[in-house]
């Protein structure tokens, strides 16, 4: 008995459940869009007039490619908050008992770009947000 080779995988198609076309859909938008209006198009296609000339802008400016789906994962990610500053605002929230804007306004101070948010979010993790937790 020969072993058979393990079917290739097939990639799972990115287009979501409520994407307004799909590939062939945008086919079909840009056959239909080369002799009528863009707007009665996308009203006979049942999608907004701003989707329609979305996806024939991108033909128009990127070819065949401009219809396959795209990634909406962003192109990059901002860098996460340094563990020396997450060391300071621990510090600070048991020493001295800072609010988080306080202990924003004092890492401004010494170069630490950080929003009171940020910081409330870290003590947060760190289990520090609340005064009682943080032992009066």
């Amino acid at each position: 008995m020969t072993e058979r080779a393990p079917a290739p995988r097939r990639r799972k198609s990115s287009t979501h459940a409520n994407a307004p076309l799909t590939v062939e859909g945008r086919h079909r938008l840009l056959e239909r869009c080369r002799s009528r209006p863009i707007a009665q198009v996308a009203r006979e296609m049942g999608i907004s007039r701003a989707t329609a000339s979305k996806r024939v802008n991108r033909y128009r400016q990127f070819s065949a490619a401009g219809l396959l789906d795209r990634s909406c994962e962003l192109d990059r990610k901002p860098p996460g908050t340094g563990g020396d500053a997450k060391t300071q605002i621990e510090g600070m929230r048991r020493e001295h008992k800072l609010s988080a804007s306080r202990t924003a306004f004092k890492l401004q101070q010494v170069q630490v770009q950080i929003s009171a948010r940020t910081v409330t979010r870290l003590r947060g993790q760190l289990g520090l947000n609340r005064r009682r937790a943080s032992g009066r």
